[in-house]
């Protein structure tokens, strides 16, 4: 990825750009958080590390999540013991210095005309013993608490009131987040509402400069980005806190859909490999070799496929496909195409087992072609390592399956034209710009997920790809039928496994594995093994375990025990999530099923359902479950469909634990949710989609400020945006 001064070409405005830039670098903005007055060199070390502040801007970046509402007034008779925030007026009518040394505090009772109220200081008492004077009438605010059904408020906010009216402008507190080591020393909310208003009383609109087109703002009814700061921080009023709430949201997606349409119309530019013979390999595999009926939905991504490898231009293509939908086979056809063009082509998985299992179906679909394929993983040593690489730079070697060790320096094509990754948010993005320069021409590139992504995710993180979807699946293949029972009806469900074992099926006994009680699980994976090994007793039954303490070679032992049918029962972690295919597996028992997140219960199920027979998936948990839990089962017996299951998941968990979203940073917004503000998102989309497509390199007068907005954030972001697939 070029410097950030190298994202835009020269062009006649440079100077104005340079002007703007400078402007830009010697903003009050861009002062390090020591030099506000309050914070200094040990404050300012803590916010860094804390809160990853260092700039007056980082600070105004860091919104409140919430309000406290000080514009209503209650009666003191009215606090229940649910009650949140309150706020008061009343007089002192008496205080009180109780205890002595820990134990000392401050005890003052306030009245309001309808009930007693005490006000409680454990610190600070001197100064409050002053400050309060008996008979005066204060504004009293702050959270009660309840003692034998009399209420107090610890610490309040005290406002000793004159005999002017009271008024409740900008009583709009914000609540911002701290972390504990924060609070520790004494940093809080309030201490960054200070500061915050501090900062805001020195920075003037000049300060802000307005990078949207005063057309977009006028369309999209957005308030200008300085106004939306200050009532972000400092409401007006409750109604001045969402148009600012939109506007910031608006700001998150826009520049994150500019830079990303910016990537996608830069790559269409890229030079590509044309593929434009369709030769004997695919031909062959197609017409004589292809074991079904390709669906609708495959046709279409073959054609979108073929459409990209015949324009001339970089293929830079998502393909996305429920569990079993036949992504494999469309990328074998992707690859042979490559090959009838004299191209190598090579597929990289992010673990041994699903790069073995790839490698086993294409070695099967390709027995009578002349396509040589070979696997390369961490674990081929020795003279079958040397002897693929060299078939592999003379290009004997057609189609090259692996792991992360494609990705190494000694691993060289002689042609490369077809990079395909699947899982593609397991790698990250330098592994996969290795694979991108085995050529001195960019392959074409076909990433693909088993993982479907709700759209608006999809287009937030994949933006700069051609987006295909394989939303059918095969002709036969049957629904899988999905239960959810609880645990008093376990010999029922054992009672049914007996049953399937009988016709010749087999089954999978998946138990949760967390991290955090990693010695829990495995005791009560142990236990289930135990027990299951006493329902199902040899010489009858045979049950194999898996799971990820076992060593490499004792795992592929039991499951290769179970892909050869001489094990009935696997009980497993989610190691078997992906990278298992067993047609004969009908039945999936998931244990403490309400631990599982959504996506990760369809990608489990979607273990069994391979063959021509009925399948199920059981979902077994105790009776105790969360709402959330229940709406998780509770989608998972209504649906197969993953799409739908996706923005379930999103609805119910957010985007951050989607496809390593959080892992990878791009989805940090401040205040945007993927799953909360859809319509500001398609709405910053379409104006980024406008703007790109008429003026793609920002050249135009009318987005110089967006340009120089762009180029200050890439610097300031340290190139975040060179991490983008």
């Amino acid at each position: 990825m070029p410097k950030a001064k190298n994202l835009f070409n020269f062009h006649p405005n440079f100077k104005q750009i340079t002007t703007l830039m400078h402007a830009k670098a010697s903003s009050i903005l861009d002062t390090s958080i020591a030099y506000l007055k309050g914070v200094g060199p040990a404050k300012a070390a803590l916010l860094q590390k804390e809160l990853q502040v260092f700039t007056f801007a980082d600070l105004l970046r860091h919104y409140p999540f919430r309000y406290i509402d000080k514009t209503q007034l209650n009666r003191i008779d009215d606090i229940h013991p649910e009650s949140q925030y309150i706020q008061v007026k009343g007089k002192i009518i008496s205080k009180e210095i109780i205890g002595e040394k820990h134990a000392k505090r401050l005890v003052a009772v306030l009245y309001d005309g309808s009930q007693f109220l005490d006000l409680v200081w454990f610190q600070g008492i001197a100064y409050m013993e002053k400050y309060l004077v008996l008979q005066k009438e204060y504004l009293v605010f702050g959270k009660p608490n309840f003692f034998k059904g009399k209420p107090s408020i610890p610490h309040p906010d005290l406002e000793l009131l004159s005999d002017e009216p009271i008024t409740f402008a900008n009583r709009l507190l914000p609540v911002y987040g701290v972390t504990e080591k924060l609070k520790a020393r004494n940093i809080t909310s309030k201490t960054l509402a200070k500061l915050i208003q501090t900062l805001l009383e020195q920075v003037q609109e000049s300060d802000i400069p307005e990078f949207l087109p005063e057309e977009i703002l006028q369309r999209r009814q957005l308030v200008r980005r300085y106004h939306a700061l200050k009532n972000i921080h400092q409401p007006e009023s409750e109604f001045a806190i969402q148009p600012a709430q939109i506007r910031l949201k608006f700001d998150e997606f826009f520049i994150l859909q500019i830079r990303l349409l910016r990537m996608k119309a830069r790559n269409r530019k890229l030079q590509g490999f044309v593929f434009d013979t369709v030769g004997d390999n695919f031909n062959t595999f197609f017409h004589e070799k292809l074991p079904f009926e390709l669906t609708n939905a495959q046709k279409n991504v073959l054609r979108e496929i073929r459409r990209d490898t015949l324009s001339r231009q970089q293929m830079n293509r998502l393909l996305q496909g429920d569990v079993g939908s036949g992504k494999t086979v469309v990328a074998l056809m992707a690859m042979l195409i490559a090959t009838d063009n004299g191209f190598q082509a090579c597929i990289m998985a992010p673990t041994e087992i699903l790069a073995q299992q790839h490698f086993q179906s294409l070695q099967e679909y390709l027995t009578d072609l002349h396509v040589n394929i070979a696997l390369l993983t961490g674990s081929v040593k020795g003279k079958a390592r040397k002897q693929i690489l060299a078939d592999l730079a003379a290009g004997s070697l057609h189609l090259l399956v692996g792991t992360h060790a494609l990705i190494e320096d000694a691993v060289q094509f002689q042609n490369l034209g077809l990079v395909i990754i699947d899982e593609q948010h397991r790698f990250g993005v330098a592994q996969r710009a290795k694979l991108w320069r085995k050529n001195d021409t960019p392959p074409h590139i076909l990433v693909m997920t088993a993982t479907p992504i709700p759209r608006t995710l999809a287009l937030t993180l994949y933006g700069d790809l051609d987006i295909s979807v394989i939303d059918e699946l095969p002709a036969g293949r049957k629904a899988i039928v999905t239960a959810h029972r609880y645990d008093n009806r376990r010999l029922e469900v054992f009672g049914f496994v007996r049953e399937e074992i009988a016709k010749g099926r087999q089954v999978y006994m998946v138990y949760p594995l967390i991290e955090e009680s990693e010695k829990l699980d495995l005791k009560n994976l142990v236990d289930g093994f135990e027990s299951i090994s006493r329902e199902f007793p040899l010489p009858e039954y045979r049950v194999s375990m898996v799971h990820g303490k076992m060593k490499a070679d004792e795992k592929e032992f039991e499951m290769q025990r179970f892909v050869r049918g001489e094990t009935q029962i696997m009980v497993a972690t989610t190691v078997i999530e992906v990278g298992v295919n067993v047609p004969n597996a009908s039945v999936m028992i998931i244990e403490n099923a309400e631990r599982f997140g959504l996506s990760q219960l369809h990608q489990l199920r979607g273990r069994v359902g391979r063959g021509a027979e009925q399948s199920y998936c059981i979902l077994m948990t105790g009776h105790k479950l969360s709402a959330d839990a229940r709406k998780r089962i509770k989608t998972m017996v209504a649906t197969n469909n993953g799409f739908i299951i996706a923005e379930k998941d999103m609805e119910l968990r957010g985007p951050g634990d989607l496809e390593g979203t959080r892992q990878s940073g791009l989805l940090n917004f401040k205040l945007a949710s993927i799953s909360a503000d859809r319509a500001i998102l398609e709405q910053a989309r379409e104006e980024a989609a406008q703007i790109i497509e008429k003026d793609p390199n920002l050249e135009t007068p009318l987005h110089l400020h967006l340009r120089t907005y762009l180029i200050a954030e890439t610097q300031r972001q340290g190139g975040l945006w060179s991490r983008i697939s």
